[in-house]
């Protein structure tokens, strides 16, 4: 019996699902056959929270502060989630952008343990049997990538996993989703990236991408495979390229629960950040037009939500989407160009603009958003243009990670005379101009994504809808207080992210009642169903 208590002690040390580390009491350790294998005084959470907080003030380097993260992710989940919800707001840039596009770019030279699912092409046949090997029964959330479009970043094959994990933590730490009923899984169907390939360390499937067919009837098989083994699971789409992305999007967003972040959940944020921005600049969403720097799938999702919400207003869908225009590496997107089927709606009647301030000057946006992925594309002169045509030109470089953004928020506010309504995607620093406090805003997916997946979670919805994104950026939108706006922040404060993002849950909750979308029936109080589910850190009793 002692060997087989021992034995058992020390396998509740290296499950992270159930470690509690020098937190098991005295009683526990006796139980459990703990004695001995730590030291011999209990502490508390909040001591083991401040350990790792010492830990990682030790370290100057933000991967190496992603590592421990992920080292003790792997080790304590409840610790992993009292750390993080401790400071959401430190702790973003560390375990997602800007710090996971670096560990991503070296994930085979960093990888420590597996975590979640990876799932080859060369296992088609059998996605549901690999599937099968999980070992969490009730998966309500599958965060899921081919690593093709990895951020700015572009091809980074199994590398492209950092992402999925890190969105999962997010929702857990953001807005309480049950960390237990999350599973990130990376398909790999092969690299096209040449550095990759020519790696001895690399450890994804050595050969170019799986197109066409045999791609799409692979995606198939694993969606088949996961509404068979996981019924309740919502399956968010991560970092698809364009042309894989929006035909994917466009299969399964009416048939099963499903949505992809980059089309829906940017598009909600920028969405969000429009609604909150035109309190500072007044005027109406309908009287408002929009010129996109990039023209892929999140410029066109961020244009169609946004003529959503016009069409919401009054303005017929048509006419809405005509306000938004689409600017590439070959110019304006105009009648004359060979363009893509889901970027027809924003084509301009006009000739050939090769120049991005000429296209400002032509269409006069009163925004500009940039998702084009390449950096310092927003000028001086573009910005200068801006400000001439608008009091207050909204000026969003929403490209991640940083070292992608098309401007600074010091460069935005400077060559504006501190006239532009900002937001990024990734964060900038507070700054002062001509003795005013400015806060830049991040327009980040983190004020969608989980609320949208505590939202789903609680209610057991059937789809996520387009409405529901755009109820979900309303949500966003009445948080920001005066004192934000006045300070140019257009986002809630990412240190109450746990208590925005229940705020904007209960909203999406409330909408999917509405709609006869839930699988459960409807509470007299939604804000406490939202509440009983919300996961806490702290440590349980074992049983």
């Amino acid at each position: 019996m002692a060997v087989e208590a021992m034995s058992n002690g020390y396998a509740l040390l290296r499950d992270p699902h159930t470690n509690k580390g020098t937190a098991f009491d005295s009683n526990e350790r006796h139980r459990y056959g703990l004695e001995g294998l730590l030291p011999p005084t209990p502490t508390s959470i909040e001591s083991q929270v401040a350990r790792i907080n010492a830990q990682l003030g030790a370290l100057k380097d933000d991967l190496q502060k992603y590592l421990l993260l992920s080292d003790l992710q792997a080790r304590n989940e409840t610790l992993y989630y009292a750390v993080l919800m401790s400071d959401p707001a430190g702790f973003m840039p560390l375990v997602y952008t800007p710090t996971v596009g670096e560990a991503c770019q070296k994930f085979d030279h960093i990888f420590h343990s597996a975590r979640g699912l990876y799932i080859p092409i060369s296992a088609k046949g059998h996605i549901r049997e690999l599937i099968s090997n999980w070992p969490q029964r009730d998966v309500r959330f599958i965060v899921v990538t081919d690593g093709e479009r990895i951020l700015g970043l572009g091809d980074l094959g199994v590398g492209g996993m950092g992402i999925p994990i890190g969105k999962l933590s997010l929702y857990t730490a953001c807005a309480g989703v049950p960390p237990e009923v999350c599973l990130p899984i990376t398909l790999d169907v092969g690299t096209n990236n040449p550095a990759l390939l020519d790696d001895p360390l690399y450890l994804g499937l050595r050969h170019d991408r799986i197109r066409g067919d045999d791609y799409h009837a692979f995606i198939d098989e694993f969606v088949a495979a996961v509404t068979d083994l996981f019924p309740k699971c919502c399956i968010q789409w991560e970092d698809f390229a364009n042309f894989n992305a929006i035909p994917i999007l466009s299969s399964y967003k009416t048939k099963i629960c499903t949505y992809n972040d980059d089309i829906q959940g940017t598009a909600s944020i920028a969405l969000a950040g429009i609604y909150a921005a035109l309190k500072i600049t007044g005027g109406k969403l309908t009287d408002q037009r929009f010129l996109f720097l990039g023209a892929g799938s999140a410029a066109t999702g961020i244009a169609d939500l946004i003529a959503q919400g016009m069409a919401m207003q009054g303005l017929p869908f048509a006419e809405a989407r005509r306000r938004s225009s689409l600017f590439d590496v070959d110019g304006l997107l105009v009648a004359s160009r060979a363009v893509k089927d889901f970027q027809k709606p924003f084509v301009v009647d006009h000739e050939p603009v090769a120049d991005f301030v000429d296209a400002i000057k032509l269409l006069k946006p009163t925004a500009i958003i940039g998702v084009s992925t390449v950096p310092k594309l927003f000028t001086k002169t573009v910005i200068e243009t801006m400000t001439a045509i608008n009091d207050r030109p909204i000026i969003f470089p929403y490209s991640n990670p940083t070292s992608r953004s098309e401007c600074t928020a010091e460069e935005a506010y400077t060559w504006s005379q501190g006239k532009a309504v900002f937001a990024s995607g990734s964060p900038f620093p507070p700054l002062t101009l001509n003795g005013h406090r400015l806060v830049p805003g991040q327009g980040n997916n983190v004020y969608i994504f989980p609320a949208m997946g505590m939202a789903v979670y609680a209610t057991e919805a059937k789809l996520v809808t387009d409405e529901m994104f755009i109820v979900a950026a309303k949500a966003v939108a009445e948080q920001v207080d005066e004192d934000s706006l006045n300070a140019g922040l257009i986002y809630p404060p990412q240190s109450k992210i746990l208590e925005a993002s229940l705020h904007v849950a209960r909203k999406i909750a409330e909408h999917i009642f509405d709609k006869g979308l839930a699988n459960v029936e409807r509470p007299a109080d939604v804000a406490q169903l939202i509440s009983s589910k919300t996961y806490r850190p702290v440590y349980r009793h074992l049983n």
